[in-house]
């Protein structure tokens, strides 16, 4: 594809995109509602963010992550599989996804072939991790905008490498999921869709960040944008106080619920899309003094309060 995005064609697709999600009801406030029911919402948790550190084996992290609550965890790609498989069939958790661990320090994004090259071999690794443990998703930085890398070539480069690593993401049945990540790239979700769509729905979808969007936008648009691309949630708190008092990064210094999440917009709108499946949580901050499996059931707990509103 050409480097300069022709600006008919984005208008042409964003506008497709919002026509399809009205159609669908997703916008429509005079559409019928439908009865009230449970929602189906797993919920796991991200393994890198458990705590424990190399003093714990994975299978002890596994048993903690169980023991806390949680359904399931999201593996990092890389991990030795075999101690993962046995964690994963001693205690009952289910991994959804894996987490590709390569993606910020090989991005496919990089104007050296030699780099691109080590993220593509990455991002394969990650995709037969995820089809050995049974995932249905990998959660994907699919490009970093910098000085040095632009905004078009970050775009033209991306597409051109995971063009090589859709058909084995088609054959192993396990999609490659975008993640919304501070990378200076996708920005708008209408710009984030209509990159999935180009690249295909069977071998492409969105994972979904709600933290990472409150200090640009609001996730519920996102959401009502990304609608069915949504593969996977990451659950996470953010405070615009902290990130204007204290800078940007701090924002994630804050417990669930005590930030700026509209947690009640957020489920509405997972509703209105019809999602259903996992919610990954990636606590950023464990309060002082608290012990890891406490830390861990209060993360559970407060997801549980989340998806009840």
């Amino acid at each position: 594809m050409s480097t300069e995005i022709d600006r008919r064609d984005f208008l042409k697709v964003a506008g497709g995109a919002l026509a399809a999600a009205a159609a669908g009801n997703v916008l429509a406030d005079d559409a019928p509602k439908p009865a009230a029911k449970k929602r189906d919402i797993k919920n796991a948790i991200m393994f890198a963010t458990v705590p424990g550190g190399d003093k714990m084996s994975v299978m002890d992290k596994f048993k903690m992550i169980r023991d806390a609550g949680f359904d399931g965890t999201e593996a990092m790609s890389g991990m030795n599989r075999d101690e993962v498989l046995k964690a994963r069939d001693a205690t009952g958790l289910i991994i959804p996804s894996v987490c590709n661990s390569v993606h910020w320090g090989s991005p496919i994004s990089d104007p050296k072939p030699e780099v691109r090259a080590a993220g593509v071999a990455g991002l394969e690794v990650a995709l037969h991790d995820a089809k050995a443990y049974g995932a249905t998703s990998v959660l994907m930085v699919v490009a970093v905008v910098n000085q040095h890398v632009s905004y078009a070539d970050a775009y033209q480069r991306s597409q051109e490498e995971l063009r090589k690593v859709t058909p084995l993401a088609e054959e192993l049945g396990v999609k490659i999921a975008s993640e919304n990540v501070w990378n200076h790239f996708l920005l708008s979700p209408l710009e984030a869709a209509r990159y999935v769509d180009e690249l295909g729905d069977k071998a492409m979808g969105w994972h979904f960040d709600v933290g990472n969007v409150i200090a640009f936008g609001w996730p519920e648009q996102w959401i009502h944008i990304l609608g069915k691309r949504i593969q996977k949630l990451h659950i996470k708190e953010f405070s615009r106080k902290k990130q204007n008092d204290e800078g940007m990064w701090k924002g994630f210094d804050v417990e669930y619920l005590e930030g700026d999440n509209n947690w009640p917009a957020v489920v509405k709108a997972l509703d209105d899309v019809g999602y259903h499946g996992w919610a990954i949580a990636e606590p950023a901050y464990h309060p002082p003094g608290m012990d890891d499996a406490t830390f861990l059931k209060d993360v559970r707990t407060k997801m549980d309060t989340i998806f009840a509103m």
